[in-house]
């Protein structure tokens, strides 16, 4: 979407998160963005508030892992709250994902959220950040209600509220 936005002539601007603990953004999407061409900074996953209380970010838009027949999107941890910030900065909230990520046949309540090694968050680059003794929790998703979703973009087109309506006819 943000390629397509590029490619057409859009003036755009990506502050791309670094989404820790495995900086995944840092790691790829920052190559995918310079790879394109596509003007962008590096921030912190805890900076996007303070870049949309300067007005700074106009819009914000995220991946899918999976969506839900109510709109309800599971993605990296992290989604949630920037859905989140966005509504408290009357900011839209847009998911960008394949039809492929859809599951019609499932509540939010059925989807487990997978616990990744707490070690991803005791150590970087195999050196210990944290006290000995020191406990972790990770997270790899979590949900974001469809309720704080404007629309989810797919391959075939545009979902808005009521997702379960719109959903059912893609």
């Amino acid at each position: 979407m943000i390629r397509a936005a590029h490619e057409s002539g859009k003036e755009i601007f990506v502050y791309a998160s670094e989404t820790r603990p495995l900086l995944q953004g840092a790691r790829l999407t920052a190559f995918e963005l310079k790879t394109e061409g596509i003007p962008f900074k590096l921030i912190t996953d805890n900076m996007a508030a303070h870049l949309m209380q300067r007005r700074l970010i106009d819009k914000v838009i995220v991946g899918a892992d999976r969506i839900t027949r109510d709109g309800c999107v599971f993605n990296k941890i992290g989604t949630y709250g920037l859905a989140i910030l966005a509504k408290a900065h009357g900011l839209p909230f847009y998911v960008a994902a394949p039809v492929s990520t859809i599951d019609l046949n499932i509540t939010p309540d059925r989807v487990i959220i997978e616990e990744r090694d707490p070690n991803e968050v005791l150590y970087i680059n195999n050196v210990r950040i944290a006290p000995e003794g020191t406990k972790a929790l990770n997270p790899a998703f979590d949900m974001t209600p469809g309720e704080l979703v404007s629309a989810i973009i797919t391959d075939k087109g545009v979902a808005h509220p009521p997702y379960d309506l719109s959903l059912l006819l893609r």
